[in-house]
């Protein structure tokens, strides 16, 4: 149907102009008097029902176009309340005269329809059809009451369109990521955005300096009060920068203040909002900060350098030393077992023979050790695959005369194959394992495995991610704890030299070795209840 007029149904006026309007309708669709009379008569019946027992009762005329030859002129009634049930005389009456009603009620929802035909069709073209919404759009009223009733519409299309704007305005200003106030020139607060209030712990009521200091940082307060006092008296604007609280710090802001006139000009109020740029104030700050952070890089990479240099002068020097050492140190040792064959062991004691050939044991054992040290970190050798229970049975041939002299119990589990170099995990082991041997005083009992840990066995420093850990657990005399941060450094001992043998690089070697994996090494021990390496090495 295509809408002609609308016409709100209140009370007996509404009634009159029902009637004229539809009257109106159907002599502009050229009906005849007679048709005229019936149809607009049929609808005020119906509209007199509906003022007097409906709610929230509109009639609609309009014109039907069922197809180009035929067309009907409708009225249609719509209301809340069951207009039937209630004068049902009205309704028969209405049937009678017009011929053509329909009624429906549902979900308290009421629609009588009341239709004729027009009897021209052809001459009731689109054209015709928009003439007369045109005619009672514009028509003159037909009494003061219709006069107010139109102007009452009116204001009320536009005070609907109005609160549309002011809710289209509010949504924006609350969907912004920027707080909003709207301050007047007696530091009143007239608006504040939903962002804003978000920030704020309390009511934001005056723009003074008591409330301002609740959100402003300290330091920012005094500034932004005097501007904002030179704002309000020159009627200009302002823009800065502050810090507003966000939790427990500070997030860097812009703030402007600016003007904002009413329609007829006169300048009451301010509009003062604040945007973030924390991100573009540390950007600020660290472009500031990268010409010392540059320089601070160049002294870093110089040092690094001159590290290097100095590193490999130190290993080459460790590996001469160690490596040209040995000779001379071998002759001694050879020239004092020539020197001592012919001696009674009465002059072997006299002149230290035994202790010179100690020392130089000592001596030679020691050079190989920090030599095996210098060679940890060759970068140089390949990581491979590496079968640990391989590398721990040559360990143990290694071991076998010690391992028969001291009648000691060697347990293996199944162990991990990983990457790695294998001559270093080899001296990993075999270090391990003859500590477990040496520094025991019963039967020795080694045992190694690998796998997940629990309970008392376990390492509670183990470290995050994904590691195989291999534990190495002897029933050896142990240490106390107070020497757990020591016992990784170079030329420790806990022992004296005639009590247990070794100079101290074992373990320094094996923290190197695991090092030199991207692996780590923890211990656990007690005194006289043994000890148990924890080795962690990367999947």
């Amino acid at each position: 149907m295509k809408e002609v007029v609308k016409i709100n149904l209140d009370n007996e006026m509404d009634l009159i102009l029902a009637h004229k309007r539809s009257m109106k309708i159907a002599e502009m669709c050229g009906m005849p008097t007679s048709a005229q009379t019936r149809f607009s008569t049929a609808v005020s019946e119906v509209a007199r029902c509906s003022i007097a027992n409906g709610k929230d009762s509109v009639l609609t005329l309009g014109i039907n176009v069922i197809k180009a030859t035929q067309k009907e002129i409708v009225a249609i009634l719509t209301d809340t309340v069951d207009l039937k049930r209630c004068n049902p005389e009205a309704f028969k009456y209405a049937a009678k005269i017009s011929g053509n009603i329909e009624y429906s009620f549902a979900d308290n929802y009421s629609i009588t329809k009341l239709s004729h035909p027009v009897s021209s069709p052809g001459l009731l073209s689109d054209a015709k059809i928009r003439t007369l919404a045109d005619y009672f759009k514009y028509e003159p009223p037909v009494s003061p009451y219709d006069e107010i009733r139109k102007k009452n519409i009116e204001l009320v299309a536009l005070s609907e369109k109005l609160g549309e704007s002011e809710n289209r305005y509010r949504q924006l200003a609350n969907t912004i990521p920027v707080l909003i106030c709207i301050v007047n020139d007696r530091n009143n607060i007239l608006l504040v955005n939903d962002s804003l209030k978000q920030i704020l712990k309390a009511p934001f009521l005056n723009f003074d300096k008591r409330e301002v200091s609740s959100f402003i940082h300290p330091d920012d307060v005094d500034h932004i009060m005097d501007n904002w006092s030179k704002v309000k008296k020159n009627r200009s604007q302002f823009s800065g920068e502050t810090r507003i609280k966000n939790g427990s710090s500070y997030i860097w802001y812009l703030i402007s203040i600016i003007p904002n006139p009413a329609e007829d000009g006169t300048l009451n109020n301010w509009l003062i909002y604040f945007v973030n740029i924390n991100d573009q104030k540390t950007v600020e700050e660290t472009l500031k900060n990268n010409s010392e952070l540059k320089l601070i890089q160049s002294e870093l990479e110089n040092a690094n350098s001159k590290l290097v240099f100095k590193n490999k002068e130190l290993q080459q020097f460790a590996y001469i030393a160690s490596h040209d050492l040995q000779e001379p140190l071998r002759k001694i040792m050879i020239m004092l077992s020539r020197a001592g064959e012919h001696l009674s062991e009465e002059q072997r004691t006299q002149y230290y023979f035994d202790k010179m050939t100690s020392a130089a044991g000592r001596m030679s054992s020691l050079i190989a050790d920090v030599l095996n040290y210098s060679r940890v970190d060759n970068k140089e050798l390949k990581f491979a695959k590496v079968d640990l229970n391989e590398v721990a049975t040559e360990s143990l041939s290694d071991l076998s005369l010690v391992i028969e002299e001291k009648n000691a119990i060697i347990n293996i589990g199944e162990l991990p194959v990983v990457s790695g170099l294998n001559v270093q995990l080899r001296q990993l082991f075999f270090n391990l394992i003859n500590n477990g041997l040496k520094f025991n005083s019963a039967e020795p009992t080694v045992t190694i495995a690998s796998g997940a840990l629990s309970g008392d066995s376990a390492d509670a420093f183990s470290p995050d991610g994904n590691y195989h850990v291999i534990t190495i657990a002897d029933n050896g005399i142990g240490m106390d704890s107070e020497y757990s941060g020591r016992i990784f450094d170079m030329f420790q001992r806990l022992h004296q030299r005639d009590q247990y043998g070794g100079n101290g690089i074992g373990l320094a070697l094996c923290k190197r070795i695991i090092e030199n994996h991207n692996g780590i090494i923890n211990f656990t021990s007690q005194p006289g209840k043994g000890t148990t390496f924890f080795i962690y090495l990367p999947k």
